[in-house]
């Protein structure tokens, strides 16, 4: 470990992108193998770069890369956390950690924006440069040094760093998850349909989803990406069984006896 940490520092002597590189190595904590995975993780589709080879490129795929190992290290090390909690649990806190105003917060705190790429940071959807950034920088840093290092910046740096695990497993912000054990216990059928999709003024695609409860229509609502449209739909649909006696009546009576 000494010896390729004095060979990286040797290294950055002579890289053009020495800025970028010290940036990382302050975030992960390793000294970038190939800095060109890092600036891909920065570079937003709507300032896509020219690869040597004359593709265009962004950083959509590192960000879908990393979306996965996120899933994968954080549902792990929840696994190996809380051996005596239910799968409900454990998929209910592990979408607290990935969800994307908590990827956005880390992005922020760790200061993303001052090195990503992008035409505009006004528009509603790029309040969320840094979350999608954050989440191509996890890629990166799962191709460049492979998965336990992934594995080790993410519980180390990301999760141990910007949540308190003890005050995480009493909040409960999954209403997705909330709403369908909601389904389970009383016996109602829960259906997620798309009803629409479309792109915003910055051409970014748009997806309106409602939830159909026992066969009723119960709310809808519109996201970024199908996972944030069913999130907000199931909030809306979830505060109405609460607070609207008449509706959630109606709803129990379709329960499967």
């Amino acid at each position: 470990m000494l010896a390729s940490n004095a060979i990286s520092l040797i290294k950055l002597l002579f890289v053009k992108d020495k800025e970028l590189y010290v940036f990382i190595h302050g975030i992960t904590g390793y000294y970038p193998k190939d800095i060109e995975l890092y600036k891909l993780a920065m570079i937003h589709r709507s300032k896509p770069i020219k690869l040597n080879d004359g593709h265009w490129a962004n950083n959509e795929r590192l960000e879908f890369l990393g979306d996965a190992v996120l899933d994968t290290v954080v549902g792990d090390f929840l696994y190996t956390s809380y051996p005596n909690k239910h799968e409900g649990f454990l998929t209910s806190t592990r979408a607290k950690i990935v969800q994307r105003e908590s990827l956005n917060r880390i992005g922020n705190t760790l200061h993303l924006d001052s090195h990503i790429h992008a035409l505009t940071h006004n528009s509603s959807h790029n309040s969320y440069l840094c979350g999608n950034a954050l989440e191509a920088l996890v890629g990166a840093v799962y191709l460049d040094q492979g998965y336990q290092r992934c594995r080790k910046f993410i519980i180390n740096r990301l999760i141990k760093n910007h949540f308190d695990l003890n005050d995480l497993v009493k909040t409960e912000q999954n209403y997705k998850s909330r709403l369908i054990e909601w389904t389970q216990k009383y016996r109602v059928t829960i259906e997620f349909e798309l009803v629409d999709s479309y792109s915003d003024a910055d051409k970014n695609p748009v997806f309106r989803t409602a939830v159909i409860l026992g066969g009723i229509y119960a709310s809808d609502a519109a996201g970024y990406s199908k996972k944030e449209s069913h999130q907000s739909a199931s909030k809306k649909a979830f505060e109405r069984l609460q607070h609207d006696p008449q509706f959630c009546e109606q709803v129990l009576s379709t329960a499967a006896n």
